[in-house]
């Protein structure tokens, strides 16, 4: 059968109010009217933050200390997990912000199409995630520079790369996208360099060592134990923390319905050649069992992976490339920090889920004093450095952020199965979908399901073996949610929230009570979206398959 090629098919013309005005909606909005962040994001801009963007410590020098704790087998494997997970939470996310290019996505897509409550703990999850993460990723900013200065304190580079993250923010959108764009092809220049260099140490071409080959595959091994294997999923999480922020762009997207599905797209690209590929080389050339590796953690770069591993090649001068590699990229993912929580709670504050003048966005599209709380937070980087017990506190922030994007990842999956269910019972097709999930709506249940399991995973490590401290500093996140949701639906009984009281304390919104129509997109943003193709049969369908998964990762 031939194809039928549906072109560039608009929509009926729904009701484009904000969606605060949604008579489902339960809360109003800060300043009732639609926000004024600025569209100042191209192309290039979401392209480099979807391939880049959170490459940080979390993939350059956790990844050792995953390698000891799991094996190369465990960290390979682990990552394709969270990879294929990754990838269909953001051709979720894609299908979902191309159609609702609103601000504060993650929160948004959960207050509409699950729970109220459950958008309040995911907005606020969310948003502390990013929050205690930027004291976290200045701290590691500081100690790359021990790498060629020791005899400094931290607290000097901190205080620099502060100074650095807060001038960003006076050029707003534009200046966060204009550092991604730069940052990232950096990133991705030297991620791309290591590959190749290490194909060649592992051949045996390096000045320092002979072949390796497979080697350290069997000794001293593949893999260590389970709880070992379990707990790389943590770690992956961490290093594929921020992948999602694409989505959040969307309400700054000059042409989200255009930029959107291609910044998903590249997600592909991310996960197979730094990720996949990257760990393997890294699994081929040290063995699991380096005593270096045990002090791999945090941004303790002079024991990364990646740069001992040329140190002992006896290549010289590269190694002190990749260390200034490691602080650009984690400069970035701390300018990332900034845009994912000043974005959330600005949102939040709109829906009166955050304090009203979160709310507010000056003429320039920037929320301020979101900005100004999230400088704040970057503060905290000093107490680490200020008392013996900094290290402590530092440990139970970062216990907030710990299981986060399992919960946020699998959210979106889950807000992206209610809107196929409420858009089909709307009698709605997918093929009025400026853009449609490429697994659809079985691509998120794997989501979601895999998120599950993920979670799952980190709890048996977190009680192996059962000691109470162990167990929050792995799983604090969770009963954060906890509160957070339970928390929310007492404040909207106490207050007598009219839909609270009708609706009681069910789990989700019905589909019945689900609205589809308001707040979606502006059609006259448009703009050169490649014409849809419809098949015929499942044999037609079939045929052009190849030609498909192609399309959907290029």
């Amino acid at each position: 059968m031939s194809e039928v090629q549906t072109g560039h098919e608009k929509p009926p013309v729904y009701d484009t109010k904000d969606v605060n005005e949604s008579p489902h909606s339960d809360v109003e909005s800060a300043e009732g009217q639609i926000n004024p962040l600025k569209r100042n994001l191209q192309n290039r801009h979401m392209q480099m933050i979807a391939i880049g963007g959170a490459i940080g410590a979390g993939f350059f020098v956790s990844t050792g200390g995953a390698l000891r704790t799991g094996g190369p087998g465990a960290l390979l494997l682990c990552y394709c997990i969270v990879g294929i997970m990754l990838l269909q939470t953001m051709w979720a996310l894609g299908e979902l912000a191309v159609m609702y290019p609103v601000n504060g996505a993650y929160f948004d897509y959960s207050l509409r199409f699950i729970d109220p409550s459950w958008g309040f703990a995911m907005g606020w999850d969310y948003a502390i995630n990013w929050l205690v993460i930027l004291p976290f990723e200045l701290t590691a900013a500081g100690i790359t520079i021990r790498f060629w200065r020791d005899d400094l304190n931290v607290g000097i580079w901190i205080a620099v790369f502060l100074v650095v993250l807060s001038a960003i923010q006076i050029f707003g959108v534009r200046g966060y996208g204009e550092v991604e764009f730069v940052l990232s092809i950096i990133k991705i220049t030297a991620v791309i360099g290591f590959i190749i260099l290490g194909i060649v140490i592992d051949c045996g071409g390096a000045p320092v060592g002979g072949y390796i080959g497979g080697h350290y595959w069997f000794d001293p091994g593949a893999f260590t134990d389970f709880v070992g294997f379990c707990s790389v999923f943590t770690t992956a999480a961490f290093a594929f923390g921020g992948t999602e922020m694409s989505g959040l762009a969307a309400a700054e997207t000059a042409n989200p319905a255009k930029s959107i599905p291609k910044a998903c797209k590249q997600v592909f690209w991310r996960i197979t050649l730094f990720y996949v590929v990257g760990t393997l080389i890294v699994g081929l050339i040290v063995p699991h069992n380096a005593d270096y590796l045990m002090k791999a953690s945090g941004a303790n770069t002079s024991y990364s992976p990646f740069v001992v591993s040329i140190q002992n090649a006896g290549i010289s001068g590269l190694p002190s490339v990749m260390n200034a590699v490691i602080t650009i990229s984690v400069i970035s993912v701390a300018n990332s920090a900034t845009f994912g929580s000043t974005r959330t709670i600005q949102a939040m504050a709109e829906k009166g889920m955050a304090p009203k003048f979160f709310g507010y966005v000056d003429k320039h599209g920037r929320p301020i004093w979101c900005v100004v709380l999230q400088i704040a937070f970057g503060f905290l980087a000093f107490i680490n450095e200020a008392s013996d017990t900094g290290g402590q506190i530092f440990t139970w922030l970062l216990a907030l952020s710990g299981i986060s994007n399992f919960f946020v990842w699998g959210s979106v999956c889950l807000a992206h199965i209610r809107f196929r269910a409420a858009w089909k019972h709307n009698g709605r097709s997918i093929d009025e979908l400026a853009y449609v999930a490429p697994w659809g709506v079985y691509g998120s249940y794997l989501g979601l399901g895999l998120n599950i399991l993920c979670l799952i995973a980190e709890f048996y490590v977190s009680v192996q073996p059962l000691d109470v401290q162990n167990f929050f500093e792995n799983y604090l996140a969770a009963p954060l949610v906890i509160a957070l949701y339970v928390g929310w639906k007492i404040y909207q009984s106490i207050t007598k929230n009219p839909e609270v009281e009708k609706r009681g304390w069910k789990l989700w919104r019905s589909v019945e009570e689900i609205d589809v129509f308001t707040g979606i997109r502006d059609t006259a943003l448009d703009v050169g979206i490649e014409p849809r193709v419809k098949y015929e049969t499942w044999g037609a369908w079939a045929k052009a398959l190849p030609k498909r998964l192609l399309r959907s990762i290029v």
